[in-house]
């Protein structure tokens, strides 16, 4: 199914996004992960693009092995980082022989030792000149693009930021998914936003449950996610205890998705950290049919 015919009025839209394993010998464990997620009947699984281009031989490896192996509808992330047009071309052909239906279309993080994004000669420098790219020349696909409920670390306001989110859904992305957020009435005031700025493209939440302290530390501060004080206080007086920390993030999302899904949301998109035991908590309590 392609993003653009997933949501509708009276339809609910779940998707996970993994990222390719380091090494391919724990590929095993991802899929074993992934096909439990399966049961849930996502509309789609994405796989991301590592930094510089890193892992684009690898994202698509996984996106097809993920609908040969386990029959789910994959979207491939990709960024204009380090090519020129003619390559992103040369990818694109590969993917939509390779059974491809949908791309998140994204700029890019810079690859590693470089702190500002660089447009090679001959290049893109924008995810709304890649988003332009894929409608034109290969319409076939359906095109996610990321929205940023909190502004984008690199944006100099939260005006710019929506006003280049705007131009990315003019280009002809099918719909926005959003930065991780763990402030609900962050997400609320963005759409209110979203919807005077004149976008229509849905707006899909992106939830990432918290597991480990340390780690959603590192995450935040790279990406500019605010964490509450009162949750934040709750996961450092128990980073000792992985189950205790596990348990208090995985009932916070469970809160988040519950008043999110209230507020009439079209879908999640859950970034799933390659394990579904958290996800698999939050849908089972949300009520989420498991497929037989």
């Amino acid at each position: 199914m392609r993003i653009g015919e997933i949501y509708h009025p009276g339809e609910f839209g779940l998707s996970f996004e993994i990222f390719p394993p380091k090494a391919s010998d724990q590929d095993a464990t991802l899929f074993d992960n992934v096909g439990r997620l399966a049961r849930y009947r996502p509309a789609f699984v994405s796989c991301t693009y590592g930094a510089g281009g890193s892992t684009r031989v690898r994202t698509l490896d996984l996106c097809v092995e993920m609908q040969r192996r386990l029959g789910l509808t994959a979207t491939a992330h990709f960024t204009c980082v380090g090519s020129t047009r003619e390559e992103l071309r040369e990818w694109l052909a590969t993917a939509q022989r390779s059974g491809i239906t949908n791309i998140m279309a994204l700029r890019g993080d810079p690859p590693a030792g470089q702190t500002e994004f660089q447009q090679v000669a001959g290049g893109l420098r924008f995810a709304n000149e890649l988003v332009g790219l894929i409608r034109g020349e290969f319409p076939q696909f359906g095109i996610g693009v990321a929205g940023y409920p909190e502004k984008h670390p690199q944006a100099p306001s939260a005006e710019v930021d929506l006003e280049n989110l705007k131009r990315k859904v003019a280009a002809g992305a099918d719909a926005v998914f959003t930065q991780l957020f763990f402030v609900n009435d962050n997400f609320f005031r963005f759409r209110e936003r979203y919807a005077a700025a004149g976008i229509r493209a849905p707006l899909v939440p992106g939830i990432m449950p918290i597991t480990n302290f340390a780690q959603i530390k590192r995450i935040t501060s790279m990406c500019g996610a605010i964490l509450p004080t009162d949750l934040a206080s709750q996961l450092e007086s128990t980073q000792d205890d992985k189950e205790a920390q596990f348990r208090i993030g995985v009932d916070y999302a469970i809160r988040q998705c519950r008043e999110l899904v209230a507020a009439g949301i079209p879908g999640i998109h859950f970034y799933v950290l390659n394990r579904s035991a958290a996800c698999e908590q939050i849908l089972d309590a949300m009520g989420m049919r498991l497929s037989a």
